[in-house]
């Protein structure tokens, strides 16, 4: 009975987890509370160590944040089975680890220490999942302030992390008040000073913000852009039964209709030239064709679009990088990339290849391992098999004044790596993106959201090109203008600011994960030698 009581807590906790989270419920104060459930199953395995072992804590964990993470990312179902499958039961797991290594510091080293470590473990598994080979970051729990960017407007300063301590802190401190005051009978006079610090851990961040959002005034230094939402159905149309000529001329025609004498860049979404081309001969591919002329029809715009491309590289002989394929037939070794492109009345085209992919759809982790495998791996773009990418963040020089951020879709969910284009000098933010591969469900509107995070954190405009829903400007505040609906053709037309200065975010990037990372592998270390030497020391 007590097991099932706490796989019931568990799925509690997951639960108000995924409530608190943008467009699954969009209560994200709720997150202040929603870890209690899971803190009190770790409290009541530790007081009934004779019933319930450190295997039963890990099952407990694992059952809630497996409640959490398909709640929240069900959809990625909708691109790909096995896809769904790795985000969540892998998340899960990993999850799961960190609630049990706190689990040991704690019994090890008492309450203060283990929910200390609770905190640095969990912000530096976080961190770590930025940049590691099972990378998937949606479910940072900074995220969860997505959509109340009134409230956060200090993640300029710490990144999401910062609002993961701010949850974590919260969390642990409120149930030291619940244990204190249900479990032990204490009175609430007693606990004064730590609901008087729960309030000001709560109040005092949210009071800076709002005096931060009242207060902050961008730079008024306008960029008209015309972003298009042609909406065309990636599973039937995109790399089907809709030719490229057709959804090019989709593209174009919509551009025409807003296009005026101040439009500086006309922006497309991602993959908007589906079918593929060699870089090389980008040239006589008809989409650029028909793009060259629409910039002689009207020379002072330049056209930002998404697109797969290829790179070929010698026939035969080894395999000349990790994400290479061979063509069958003629035994030539390529690299396939979802790329962005900017073209101008110049010759030349600035290419871009998404950096950040996937998992589980784009690429498979430990590619040379599981290379085998690759084929399972498919690209949103179209191509099939783990894609190249860049080595690292690159811009475009669009004018003397003005350098571009081609950011690809998943891409725009690294606060970090975000902020690498903006060290390099990028000053106006464009994300190209699908987002019909998800269907009506919360991953479209999850991934616009988070792009209001990367407002804030970098100061930057945002003009976001969807392939269908939401297409949409986002200012230096995090403010949302003139959205799109979702599974309509559409374009606007729209202003947005630049701006050339640095955050305290962008300069340090995850500066707390670091720091907090390198304090967890301390604390990991001390508790394994705590646990050798208890266990070897009579030897």
């Amino acid at each position: 009975m007590l097991k099932l009581k706490l796989t019931g807590l568990s799925i509690l906790g997951g639960l108000l987890m995924g409530i608190s989270w943008p467009a699954t419920g969009n209560l994200a104060p709720l997150f202040f509370v929603a870890l209690i459930p899971l803190l009190f199953v770790e409290y009541t395995v530790c007081q009934n160590s004779d019933q319930l072992k450190s295997r039963h804590l890990y099952w407990f964990a694992f059952i809630g944040f497996l409640t959490f993470n398909t709640y929240t990312t069900w959809w990625i179902w909708n691109a790909s089975e096995a896809g769904m499958l790795m985000a969540v039961i892998l998340n899960s797991i990993f999850m799961g680890i960190i609630f049990l290594w706190f689990h040991s510091i704690k019994k090890n080293f008492g309450n203060r220490k283990g929910y200390l470590a609770l905190i640095f473990l969990w912000i530096a598994f976080e961190w770590n999942h930025y940049d590691w080979e099972f990378s998937h970051p949606w479910s940072t729990f900074g995220n969860t302030f997505a959509n109340y960017t009134e409230l956060i407007q200090w993640y300029e300063y710490t990144g999401v992390l910062g609002g993961t301590l701010w949850v974590l802190l919260t969390n642990i401190l409120i149930f030291e008040v619940f244990r204190k005051v249900v479990i032990l009978g204490n009175s609430f006079k007693t606990e004064a000073k730590t609901i008087a610090l729960i309030s000001a851990i709560i109040v005092f961040p949210i009071c800076i913000s709002m005096v931060m959002y009242l207060n902050f005034e961008e730079k008024d230094n306008p960029t008209e852009i015309v972003l298009i939402q042609p909406n065309i159905d990636p599973y039937t149309e995109k790399f089907g039964t809709m030719s490229e000529a057709e959804q090019v001329d989709r593209i174009l025609s919509l551009a025409r209709t807003k296009i005026t004498a101040n439009t500086k860049y006309v922006i497309a979404p991602e993959t908007a030239i589906p079918r593929g081309s060699i870089e090389a001969e980008l040239e006589y591919n008809y989409g650029i064709v028909k793009i060259r002329e629409l910039i002689a029809e009207f020379p002072h715009i330049q056209f930002l679009i998404g697109a797969s491309t290829y790179i070929n590289y010698q026939k035969g002989g080894p395999k000349p990088t990790v994400s290479a394929r061979q063509n069958p037939q003629t035994k030539i070794w390529y690299d396939a990339f979802n790329s962005a492109l900017l073209l101008d009345n110049s010759p030349g085209i600035q290419i871009y290849h998404k950096s950040k992919l996937v998992l589980g759809v784009e690429r498979l982790p430990f590619a040379k391992l599981l290379a085998p495998l690759e084929d399972v791996a498919i690209n949103l773009g179209g191509t099939f098999g783990s894609l190249g990418t860049a080595a690292e963040a690159e811009i475009f020089n669009a004018e003397a004044d003005v350098a571009i951020a081609p950011i690809i879709c998943y891409e725009s969910i690294y606060g970090d790596y975000f902020g690498d284009f903006v060290s390099k000098g990028a000053n106006l933010m464009v994300i190209i993106t699908n987002d019909g591969w998800w269907e009506d469900t919360p991953g479209y509107q999850q991934h616009l959201s988070y792009a209001r995070l990367r407002a804030i954190e970098s100061r930057r405009s945002i003009a976001r090109s969807a392939n269908t829903g939401i297409s949409c400007f986002i200012n230096q505040r995090g403010d949302v203008s003139l959205p799109t609906k979702w599974w309509q053709q559409d374009v606007i037309n729209g202003t947005i600011n630049s701006n050339n200065k640095q955050t305290i975010y962008t300069t340090y990037g995850d500066y707390i994960g670091r720091i907090f990372a390198a304090i967890a592998v301390i604390m990991l270390l001390w508790n394994w030698v705590f646990i050798a030497k208890r266990k070897f020391g009579n030897l």
